[in-house]
């Protein structure tokens, strides 16, 4: 009898293996309609609060829509306009600090060989190039601009989504084959899922905000491009902020000088900590920690199946799906293996 449970628990894991290779095969081939409608999705999580807000003052859905939306086109076309005028002026750069770094490796291997150190400059630029790390960050910034290329499509989207918001929980129960509402899960999971992404915006505008605002200061040329790049990628906690500062201590490097791209580092450092440890936990909570490892990996993983934006989004769907497995008696064994450390111990001691 044991026997026969064991192979029947094997052949079921198999057909969930099974069935998720299927899933996400899927989501590879129709990534391309399925982006900007995750895009949309996100962007409405966002800005539901606002028309939330509005109907509690009377404000028809309707003027609300459409004032969160007009603000949505201002600031995006804003900022795109933006990237697209320094991702110009960062190409056309590009070769200069090359040629810049490389008098600079010159002076460091004429004083190397003073000291019989033999180094080649050409070896050094190979494994040290700051025009490599800034070309990165300018890559992935052009691959959300391409999906931004479908803007009419995303925006009526979202403006849809706003409208269907309201009774989206209702249809969830009733779908759910539970008309009498009792099921208490999915209203903790609509509510998770809302408070996470929005909290997590709101953090990431301030963060994206100090590092401009820090890189202003000390004069780092696209300083506006560097805070862009810190907001989008403040979506990837731990390991974010270090991509994120990269591309602009590289480029301190060239311009200012290492003493500045140090300095440059530790305001990234300081920044992120009090963001990170001190104003998210506040207003988010504790309750939602993803182990680092699953963290690297939803980056590696969603980046593969859907592009620059699976890699943004990696942390809040890997979130969605964590808050869905916890809502789950069967899946909450998964959302722990998801957990961070201190979590788990939250839960082992109470």
């Amino acid at each position: 009898m044991g026997l026969k449970e064991s192979s029947s628990g094997i052949l079921k894991g198999m057909v969930v293996m099974a069935a998720l290779f299927v899933v996400f095969a899927g989501i590879k081939a129709a990534s391309n309609m399925l982006v900007p409608f995750l895009l949309s999705v996100f962007i409405a999580i966002i800005c539901n609060p606002i028309v939330v807000k509005a109907s509690e003052y009377k404000i028809p859905k309707g003027i609300s829509v459409l004032f969160v939306i007009a603000m949505f086109l201002s600031i995006a076309l804003s900022i795109a306009g933006l990237v697209g005028n320094s991702l110009n002026e960062l190409s056309q750069l590009l070769p200069q600090y090359r040629a810049q770094l490389n008098e600079e490796f010159a002076w460091l291997t004429t004083k190397l060989a003073e000291y019989n150190i033999a180094v080649s400059s050409a070896l050094i630029m190979e494994y040290f190039d700051p025009g490599a790390a800034m070309g990165l960050a300018a890559n992935m910034l052009s691959g959300l601009g391409g999906v931004m290329a479908n803007l009419f499509l995303i925006v009526i989207t979202v403006i849809f989504l706003l409208f269907e918001a309201s009774s989206l929980s209702n249809k969830l129960h009733v779908a759910l084959d539970d008309p009498e509402m009792r099921l208490n899960q999915i209203d903790r999971f609509l509510t998770s899922v809302n408070n996470y992404i929005a909290i997590k915006t709101v953090v990431s505008i301030g963060t994206g905000a100090l590092v401009s605002l820090m890189l202003y200061i000390i004069g780092l040329d696209f300083f506006l491009l560097w805070g862009v790049l810190a907001f989008l990628l403040n979506y990837i906690p731990n390991i974010g902020s270090i991509i994120a500062a990269v591309p602009a201590m590289s480029l301190a490097v060239l311009q200012l000088g290492p003493a500045a791209a140090g300095g440059i580092g530790l305001g990234y450092l300081a920044i992120n900590t009090v963001m990170g440890n001190v104003v998210e936990p506040r207003y988010l909570g504790k309750g939602l920690g993803l182990s680092t490892l699953v963290v690297f990996l939803s980056l590696i993983f969603w980046g593969w199946l859907l592009g620059t934006v699976g890699m943004l989004l990696s942390v809040p769907l890997t979130m969605i799906i964590k808050i869905g497995l916890e809502s789950s008696q069967d899946g909450r064994w998964l959302a722990v293996m998801l957990s961070s450390e201190e979590e788990v111990e939250r839960q082992i001691q109470s």
